[in-house]
Protein backbone atom coordinates (compact mmCIF):
# COMPACT_ATOMS: atom_id res chain seq x y z
CA UNK A 1 0.00 0.00 0.00
CA UNK A 2 1.10 3.83 -0.57
CA UNK A 3 1.44 6.47 1.02
CA UNK A 4 -1.85 7.90 -0.25
CA UNK A 5 -3.54 4.72 1.12
CA UNK A 6 -2.10 5.26 4.87
CA UNK A 7 -2.90 8.99 4.33
CA UNK A 8 -6.46 8.32 3.66
CA UNK A 9 -6.77 5.99 6.84
CA UNK A 10 -5.17 8.56 9.29
CA UNK A 11 -7.15 11.35 8.07
CA UNK A 12 -10.84 10.37 9.49
CA UNK A 13 -8.74 9.36 12.95
CA UNK A 14 -6.43 12.76 13.06
CA UNK A 15 -10.23 14.71 12.53
CA UNK A 16 -11.72 13.06 15.11
CA UNK A 17 -8.97 13.44 17.05
CA UNK A 18 -9.54 17.39 16.87
CA UNK A 19 -13.48 16.96 17.09
CA UNK A 20 -12.08 15.30 20.41
CA UNK A 21 -10.24 18.24 21.39
CA UNK A 22 -13.12 20.74 20.55
CA UNK A 23 -15.75 18.15 22.40
CA UNK A 24 -13.48 17.82 25.48
CA UNK A 25 -11.73 21.06 25.48
CA UNK A 26 -14.19 23.73 25.68
CA UNK A 27 -15.97 21.50 28.16
CA UNK A 28 -14.16 22.90 31.36
CA UNK A 29 -14.41 26.22 29.68
CA UNK A 30 -18.32 26.61 29.25
CA UNK A 31 -18.72 25.12 32.77
CA UNK A 32 -16.61 27.98 34.41
CA UNK A 33 -18.05 30.45 31.95
CA UNK A 34 -21.82 29.58 32.44
CA UNK A 35 -21.01 29.31 36.39
CA UNK A 36 -20.15 32.84 36.56
CA UNK A 37 -23.66 34.06 34.88
CA UNK A 38 -26.07 35.94 36.73
CA UNK A 39 -29.55 34.34 37.14
CA UNK A 40 -32.75 35.54 35.41
CA UNK A 41 -35.77 35.27 36.74
CA UNK A 42 -39.02 36.11 34.23
CA UNK A 43 -42.79 35.41 34.75
CA UNK A 44 -43.22 33.29 32.11
CA UNK A 45 -41.64 30.44 30.30
CA UNK A 46 -41.13 32.03 27.19
CA UNK A 47 -39.60 34.90 28.54
CA UNK A 48 -37.11 32.84 31.08
CA UNK A 49 -35.98 30.93 27.52
CA UNK A 50 -35.41 34.66 25.69
CA UNK A 51 -33.87 36.23 28.66
CA UNK A 52 -31.54 32.85 29.50
CA UNK A 53 -30.57 32.57 26.02
CA UNK A 54 -30.09 36.76 25.54
CA UNK A 55 -27.70 36.61 28.61
CA UNK A 56 -25.79 33.07 27.34
CA UNK A 57 -25.28 34.48 23.39
CA UNK A 58 -24.18 38.27 24.21
CA UNK A 59 -21.39 36.43 27.25
CA UNK A 60 -18.21 36.19 24.82
CA UNK A 61 -16.82 33.92 27.48
CA UNK A 62 -19.30 31.79 26.89
CA UNK A 63 -20.00 31.97 23.34
CA UNK A 64 -16.58 30.93 22.14
CA UNK A 65 -15.88 27.68 24.00
CA UNK A 66 -19.72 27.01 23.27
CA UNK A 67 -18.85 28.01 19.00
CA UNK A 68 -15.43 25.85 19.09
CA UNK A 69 -17.71 22.89 20.27
CA UNK A 70 -20.11 23.42 17.60
CA UNK A 71 -17.65 23.06 15.56
CA UNK A 72 -16.95 20.12 16.75
CA UNK A 73 -19.79 18.80 16.19
CA UNK A 74 -19.82 20.13 12.37
CA UNK A 75 -16.32 17.89 11.47
CA UNK A 76 -17.94 14.79 13.57
CA UNK A 77 -20.72 15.12 11.29
CA UNK A 78 -18.58 15.45 8.17
CA UNK A 79 -15.98 13.02 9.07
CA UNK A 80 -18.49 10.08 9.66
CA UNK A 81 -18.92 10.15 5.89
CA UNK A 82 -14.98 8.61 5.67
CA UNK A 83 -14.43 7.60 9.07
CA UNK A 84 -15.00 3.91 10.11
CA UNK A 85 -17.71 3.54 12.38
CA UNK A 86 -16.54 1.69 14.85
CA UNK A 87 -13.58 3.72 15.33
CA UNK A 88 -15.70 7.26 15.34
CA UNK A 89 -17.71 6.79 18.54
CA UNK A 90 -15.01 5.36 20.73
CA UNK A 91 -12.11 7.68 19.79
CA UNK A 92 -14.22 11.27 19.52
CA UNK A 93 -16.50 10.08 22.74
CA UNK A 94 -13.02 8.60 24.82
CA UNK A 95 -10.58 11.01 24.14
CA UNK A 96 -12.95 14.20 24.56
CA UNK A 97 -12.81 12.91 28.74
CA UNK A 98 -9.28 12.77 28.41
CA UNK A 99 -9.09 16.52 26.96
CA UNK A 100 -11.97 17.65 29.40
CA UNK A 101 -9.26 16.45 32.32
CA UNK A 102 -6.73 18.53 30.94
CA UNK A 103 -8.07 21.36 30.30
CA UNK A 104 -10.06 21.11 33.61
CA UNK A 105 -6.30 20.02 35.09
CA UNK A 106 -5.30 23.46 33.47
CA UNK A 107 -7.63 25.53 34.81
CA UNK A 108 -7.19 24.35 38.27
CA UNK A 109 -10.16 21.63 38.75
CA UNK A 110 -9.28 18.60 40.71
CA UNK A 111 -9.33 15.58 38.09
CA UNK A 112 -9.11 13.08 40.90
CA UNK A 113 -5.69 12.13 41.33
CA UNK A 114 -3.83 8.57 40.50
CA UNK A 115 -6.70 7.36 39.39
CA UNK A 116 -7.78 9.73 36.42
CA UNK A 117 -4.20 9.39 35.35
CA UNK A 118 -5.05 5.13 35.31
CA UNK A 119 -7.77 5.97 33.73
CA UNK A 120 -6.69 8.31 30.78
CA UNK A 121 -3.54 5.99 30.15
CA UNK A 122 -6.13 3.35 29.99
CA UNK A 123 -8.09 4.84 27.58
CA UNK A 124 -5.57 5.70 25.51
CA UNK A 125 -4.20 1.95 25.27
CA UNK A 126 -7.52 0.86 24.04
CA UNK A 127 -8.18 3.62 21.38
CA UNK A 128 -4.23 2.71 20.13
CA UNK A 129 -5.58 -0.54 19.89
CA UNK A 130 -8.67 0.07 17.68
CA UNK A 131 -6.90 2.39 15.65
CA UNK A 132 -3.91 -0.45 15.06
CA UNK A 133 -6.39 -2.92 14.24
CA UNK A 134 -8.37 -0.76 12.30
CA UNK A 135 -5.27 0.04 10.48
CA UNK A 136 -4.08 -3.06 9.91
CA UNK A 137 -7.28 -4.35 8.85
CA UNK A 138 -8.05 -1.98 5.97
CA UNK A 139 -4.18 -2.34 5.11
CA UNK A 140 -4.89 -6.27 5.08
CA UNK A 141 -8.47 -5.67 2.29
CA UNK A 142 -5.97 -3.22 0.32
CA UNK A 143 -3.17 -5.59 -0.77
CA UNK A 144 -6.18 -8.42 -0.86
CA UNK A 145 -7.27 -6.19 -4.10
Amino acid sequence: MGAVGRRETWVPVLALVLVAALWGGTQPLLKRASSRLQQVHERTWARQLLQEMKTLFLNPEYLMPFSLNQCGSLLYYLTLASADLTLAVPISNSLAIIFTLIVGKVLGEDIGGKRAFAGMVLTVAGITLCITSSVTKTQGQLSAL
